[in-house]
């Protein structure tokens, strides 16, 4: 019999769901007692066998893409949270996808940053939605989306990100001084996977951190959507504004920007263990205090990475495609070697550092 490891881990990437705005649980009468109970048993982190992962192609199972892949489908007209570009269409088999695609005009970097940052939580362990980057050709795209239109009156986009949803969704939101409400006693995560978390979110400078950008979801994707859950996961939704710098009011340049990301120190001046996180000021994420147990358990895990498969996050992000400086035309495109080499000096710094308790 498989241990209660190895079982997780396929439940971890099995357990998804279709974008198909059904997956909410509506919770009973009792809403706030109901989701603290949730929150004090949550997992934030499953082990998974992070070297046998292949980060070029990301997860498989129902309803994945292949890097790159050409995808068709109908345009919803459907009003859409957030600033970035983005929209809603329908696939040939009637799914429905959000769509996230590349904008000059408004210079944000969602597209490579939800690869990025999900694939990287996706191979550590964290709850992460399954993002792929591909090529959409949009039928009946209105004209302001852009792209390159055909004769046919479709529009290629190209790059763009697609996602679908993990698990079934019981809470929209949460706040990270949430996690400190986890009860490792009643089956929760341990003060070092919600500090491994926490630091993680320093080292990719999601800074963007308001509520609704972090879900509850459960993993056990039941038809009964309304079912008890025997085991809650609080995640990140959110990853597009990182590998960056924390910025007050989530500036487009702030997200995917080499020079920033690869300059910022990961932990505060000084020998404590503080994570460098100014965050927006809508953000609940700042600054955090780091535990020792938490900063070994995230060194341990970064180091699990190998450099081909550092190279293969960065290329299946196609990182390549956005300036050094995103509003600086002429710092020109990074290559994927330059990005391994930023993620693996601030690898460094977490392995190096050390905390007093």
């Amino acid at each position: 019999m498989p241990g209660r490891s190895a079982v997780m881990t396929v439940v971890f990437a099995l357990a998804v769901v279709l974008f198909d705005g059904a997956s909410t649980v509506a919770l009973n009468t009792n809403a706030r007692e109901t989701r603290r109970s949730l929150i004090v048993r949550a997992k934030v982190w499953h082990p998974v066998d992070t070297a046998a992962l292949d980060l070029a192609t990301g997860p498989g199972g129902p309803g994945a893409f292949m890097p790159r892949e050409t995808i068709e489908c109908e345009y919803l007209d459907r009003l859409l949270s957030g600033a970035t570009p983005k929209f809603t269409c329908r696939l040939p088999n009637g799914h429905e996808l959000k769509v996230k695609y590349v904008d000059p005009n408004s210079r944000y970097g969602e597209v490579y940053g939800e690869v990025l940052g999900s694939r990287l939580l996706w191979a550590l362990g964290f709850g992460a939605d399954r993002m792929y980057s591909v090529r959409v050709v949009c039928h009946k795209c209105p004209e302001a989306i852009g792209g390159v239109a055909r004769a046919n009156g479709d529009r290629l986009l190209d790059p763009a990100a697609v996602e679908r949803k993990l698990g079934r969704e019981l809470s929209g939101e949460w706040y990270w001084s949430e996690l400190d409400r986890i009860d490792e006693a009643k089956g929760g995560a341990t003060r070092a996977e919600r500090d491994a978390l926490k630091l993680l979110a320093v080292f990719i400078q999601h800074g963007d951190s308001k509520p609704v950008q972090q879900r509850i979801v459960c993993l056990d994707d039941a038809p009964d959507k309304t079912q008890h859950c025997a085991e809650p996961l609080m995640m990140i939704s959110d990853l597009g504004n990182t590998f960056g710098r924390a910025l007050a009011l989530n500036q487009p340049r702030g997200g995917v920007n080499l020079k920033e990301w690869s300059a910022l120190p990961v932990w505060k001046s000084g020998d404590a263990c503080v994570g460098n996180l100014a965050g927006s000021l809508t953000g609940t994420l700042r600054d955090p205090v780091i535990s020792e147990a938490g900063r070994s358990l995230l060194a341990a895990l970064l180091m699990k990475l190998s450099d081909d498969q550092l190279r293969d996050l960065f290329e299946g992000a196609r990182v390549y495609l956005r300036p050094r400086v995103p509003d600086e035309g002429r710092s020109g495109f990074p290559t994927v070697g330059e990005w391994v080499s930023a993620f693996k000096e601030r690898r460094r710094q977490v392995v190096e550092h050390r905390c007093a308790t």
